[in-house]
Formats: structure tokens, C-alpha cells, sequence
């Protein structure tokens, strides 16, 4: 049996650095790895271009992956889904974490409860300050998502007004 893992979930488009150094101190307190889900977040009006899209694709029998809606947002903003996979990896691998990475476009409790089912090495799920921020998950979501996970959920807060004395 491999080592235990803390799963990392955060947006595709978030800061790098916005969480995952907890995520690795914690990985690295605990002795275990990171595997990260790398969230498509969409907005409204993308949620329906998307499934017009996919039914489109799907009349024809083809199927947009997360990867590839990831892979284009990113494009767009001149970035790579290479690039930001390796950054991850690479920043935890110099903070002494292994770690792997997965997609989803599912909604947070979803692609979370997916992941835990094919993943049994992760034994805790920590969100990202942007996963919590603004209500992205609601109180309601997070209860659900602490029934449905069966594993401690640690949730993060950006300190948006910290000054030194």
C-alpha cells in the first residue's frame, strides 16, 4: 500500500501559491503526498455555451474532456495546462511532496466525491481559500461534502486584512 495522500482542491485559474504551501507543510507534518484536483470553474453563461457544446459534440460523438475546457481557458490567457500541471508538481516536488494532479469540471462535492472513490490513499480534503471564498461552497454543500467524503474537510480562508504590529 502506497502513502496516505492530502487531497489539494483549488481552481484551474487560481494563484499558485494561494494555498498549496499549506497544503505542502501539512503533506510534509503529516508524511504523506498531495493529489490535487484542479477545478474548471465556469461562469453562468460558459455552464450553458458548454452544454450547447456538448450536445453538439455528442451528436457527433465526440466529448469535451476537463482537460481539454482547462486546456482552452488557459490558452486563452496565454498559459498552458502543461506548464501550470509541471508548476504544481514541480513546487511540490522542491518542497519535498510527491504529488499528482486530476481534472474535473464537475461541481466541487461531485468532482471531490469521484475522486475519493477512485483514490483510496487520500485520508483528508483540504479546499483552497478560492474553492470557500465567497460562497463558492455553501455551509449546506459543505455538510453534504463532509457525509459524503467520510474524511476530515479543511477549509481555508484567505487573511485578506493581516498587517503587521
Amino acid at each position: 500500500m502506497g502513502k496516505k495522500q492530502i487531497l489539494f482542491v483549488t481552481y484551474h485559474d487560481e494563484n499558485l501559491e494561494s494555498g498549496l504551501s499549506y497544503a505542502v507543510d501539512l503533506a510534509k507534518t503529516m508524511n504523506e503526498d498531495i493529489s490535487i484536483l484542479m477545478l474548471y470553474r465556469r461562469k453562468v453563461m460558459e455552464k450553458f455555451e458548454d452544454y450547447m457544446a456538448a450536445v453538439a459534440f455528442a451528436e457527433d460523438g465526440e466529448f469535451k474532456t476537463a482537460r481539454e475546457l482547462i486546456m482552452d481557458d488557459l490558452k486563452r490567457k496565454n498559459e498552458s495546462y502543461e506548464e501550470k500541471v509541471c508548476l504544481f508538481v514541480e513546487r511540490c516536488k522542491e518542497l519535498g511532496v510527491s504529488a499528482d494532479v486530476n481534472t474535473s469540471s464537475n461541481d466541487v462535492i461531485s468532482a471531490i466525491r469521484n475522486l475519493i472513490s477512485q483514490n483510496t490513499k487520500i485520508d483528508m480534503v483540504l479546499l483552497s481559500p478560492s474553492v470557500t471564498h465567497d460562497g463558492h461552497v455553501t455551509a449546506k454543500e459543505l455538510n453534504k461534502l463532509v457525509k459524503i467524503a467520510s474524511r476530515p474537510i479543511v477549509t481555508m480562508v484567505k487573511n485578506e486584512k493581516a498587517h503587521v504590529a
